[in-house]
């Protein structure tokens, strides 16, 4: 990797920017990214959600924003995109661009640049934390990122089992590498077990056990929470709201055990 120096996107109202990854996908990153968002947003904090999936974006219909239209103004001499806002978050996604349904076929340099304007030409205002979904992987997207913004650090979501794990651990050392070094925040163990809805003190391990802890203890990295599989996560992603409009304590309070231990790490409050 060559150790060339690239430009910094200046997002001067921006305090914290975190990225959330997977080595693959249908792992629910886009799951938590979102649900960590509305965790934040709920405590009082401004917060951002910046869809970098830009190959297959899934922001607008989780938040249940697809059909919205962008707008764009003027500001100081230069057109701006205005972000959708839903559950206290500014959204951006290419989703809104794009019609459903429809591909990108595009090459890294269109990626970079295409991902490049998203960031810059977008008028986010102030926020205390802005989440970055990451496509799964370790392509252009990934690298781009990294290096045009100056990360507060990544979190890593996987599930249990060990292909799962594998890939995760591909993507973390991406962030270890001495010519990126972004902080690691943590991990996310998503599907970690199954709850059956009519015996909620039962888990059944469906996926294994233990890979988010063993990833977290072989980078050194905290283990930032364990999200059950529950019908309501599903529910909630494909009707565009969240975990907060379910009775299920247990998932509420796993998020916000997530945001909690975020808020802790990079010592911010409101």
């Amino acid at each position: 990797m060559n150790q060339k120096v690239f430009e910094k996107i200046e997002l001067p109202g921006i305090k914290n920017i975190i990225v959330v990854a997977s080595g693959k996908g249908g792992v629910g990153k886009s799951t938590i990214a979102a649900n960590l968002a509305v965790s934040l947003a709920r405590k009082g904090f401004k917060v951002a959600l910046a869809d970098a999936d830009l190959y297959g974006p899934s922001i607008p219909m989780m938040f249940g924003v697809q059909n919205e239209q962008l707008t764009v103004d003027l500001k100081d001499g230069k057109e701006v995109i205005q972000p959708i806002e839903k559950f206290g978050v500014k959204l951006l996604s290419i989703g809104f661009l794009v019609p459903s349904g429809q591909s990108l076929i595009w090459r890294g340099p269109l990626v970079s640049n295409a991902l490049t304007q998203l960031f810059s030409d977008t008028d986010w205002g102030e926020a205390d934390f802005m989440i970055v979904d990451f496509p799964p992987g370790t392509g252009d997207i990934q690298l781009t990122t990294i290096q045009k913004l100056t990360l507060a650090g990544a979190i890593i979501v996987t599930t249990p089992q060990d292909v799962a794990v594998s890939d995760a651990r591909k993507a973390t050392a991406m962030f270890t590498h001495q010519n990126l070094q972004v902080p690691l925040l943590g991990v996310v163990e998503n599907m970690a077990w199954f709850t059956p809805e009519q015996h909620p003190d039962e888990k059944y391990f469906l996926f294994g056990k233990g890979g988010g802890e063993k990833l977290a203890n072989e980078f050194g990295m905290r283990l930032l929470g364990q999200i059950p599989l529950v019908m309501e996560i599903a529910e909630v992603s494909d009707n565009g709201t969240t975990v907060y409009s379910k009775p299920n304590k247990t998932i509420i309070d796993a998020f916000d055990e997530i945001s909690d231990s975020i808020n802790e790490m990079l010592k911010f409050k409101v």
